[in-house]
C-alpha cells in the first residue's frame, strides 16, 4: 500500500530504462527518475551524459532519431506510456522544449502563441493564456508585436518557454534553457520557471549543465555519467558535496571539459 501512495505522488516514474539508437549504441542504462507532482527535479551532466535521451525517452521524440526504449517503463500520472505516441504525450500534458529555442522566427511572439496553441482552445482561452504568460515575461509583452527573429537570445528562450506554457501542460521539460545566455538572464529566467513552478503548481523536468544555476531553484537532482544516474539527492545536498563542488561548482562555473580527470575521481561510486 505504502508503494502505491508513493507512485501517486510521482507525476513521472521512469523505472530502469535503457535507450537503443540504431539497435547497437546503448544510450541511456537503467535510468531510473522521478518527478514529484508539483515539484522541480534537475538532471546534471555532461555533454553525452544522456540527460536529452532521457528527455526523449519521456517525451517520445526517440523514433525521429531511430532510438528506441528497449527495456524499462515510463509512467505518467499512472499511465504506463512506454510505447506511447509523441503526440498522445502532448494531447496528455508533457511538454518538451528542447535545447536551441526553435521559435518560428518569421512571425511575431503574439503569432508564435497562437501557432503553439492546441487545436480546439477557445480565442478568450487562449487570451487569457497568452495574459498570463506576458505578465511572468514582460519582455514578451514590450516585443509582442516584433518579428521573433529580431528577439534576443533570452527573449526567444522566454517566447520557447511561453510556447510550451500556452499549451497547458502537466509536466514541462526543458533542455538547456540556459545555453548561451549571460548569467543575469540565466537568473531572470530561472527566477521565472521558479515563480511559475510555485505559482501554478506546474511539474518541472530540468536538464542543465549549469549546475550552480539548476541546484538554486530545484528541490532534487539526478547526476548521469555515461548513461547511468550516479547520484541522487536534495539540491542542499548536491551542493554541499565535495565531488559536486569540485567537478561541477568549482568557481562558480560548471566544470564538464576535463573529463579526463573527471573520471580518475569519482569517490561517491567508491
Amino acid at each position: 500500500m505504502q508503494e502505491k501512495k508513493v507512485e501517486a505522488q510521482n507525476i513521472l516514474s521512469m523505472n530502469s530504462v535503457e535507450v537503443l539508437y540504431d539497435n547497437v549504441m546503448l544510450a541511456i542504462k537503467g535510468v531510473s527518475v522521478q518527478v514529484p507532482t508539483g515539484g522541480m527535479i534537475a538532471l546534471l551532466g555532461s555533454n553525452g551524459a544522456g540527460k536529452s535521451t532521457t528527455l526523449k525517452a519521456i517525451s517520445g521524440l526517440l523514433k525521429a532519431e531511430r532510438g528506441r526504449i528497449s527495456r524499462g517503463e515510463i509512467t505518467f500520472q499512472g499511465a504506463d506510456i512506454t510505447e506511447a505516441l509523441a503526440q498522445k504525450r502532448v494531447e496528455m500534458g508533457i511538454c518538451h522544449v528542447i535545447e536551441g529555442r526553435r521559435v518560428f522566427e518569421h512571425l511575431t511572439p503574439d503569432e508564435n502563441l497562437t501557432a503553439a496553441a492546441p487545436h480546439g482552445m477557445s480565442r478568450s482561452t487562449l487570451n487569457a493564456e497568452k495574459d498570463k504568460i506576458y505578465g511572468y515575461f514582460p519582455r514578451l509583452a514590450e516585443r509582442k508585436n516584433s518579428q521573433a527573429g529580431y528577439l534576443s537570445g533570452g527573449e526567444q528562450q522566454m517566447l520557447a518557454i511561453g510556447r510550451a506554457l500556452v499549451t497547458q501542460p502537466k509536466l514541462l521539460m526543458l533542455d538547456e534553457p540556459s545555453l548561451g545566455l549571460a548569467p543575469f538572464l540565466v537568473e531572470e529566467i530561472f527566477g521565472i520557471l521558479q515563480k511559475i513552478n510555485k505559482d501554478e503548481g506546474l511539474s518541472v523536468l530540468l536538464v542543465e549543465q549549469n549546475a550552480l544555476a539548476a541546484l538554486e531553484i530545484v528541490s532534487q537532482g539526478y547526476l548521469i555519467e555515461n548513461g547511468r544516474v550516479v547520484m541522487h539527492g536534495t539540491a542542499e545536498a548536491l551542493k554541499s558535496n565535495s565531488d559536486i563542488q569540485e567537478f561541477y561548482l568549482g568557481g562558480g562555473e560548471t566544470d564538464f571539459h576535463n573529463v579526463k580527470h573527471y573520471s580518475r575521481r569519482k569517490r561517491w561510486l567508491s
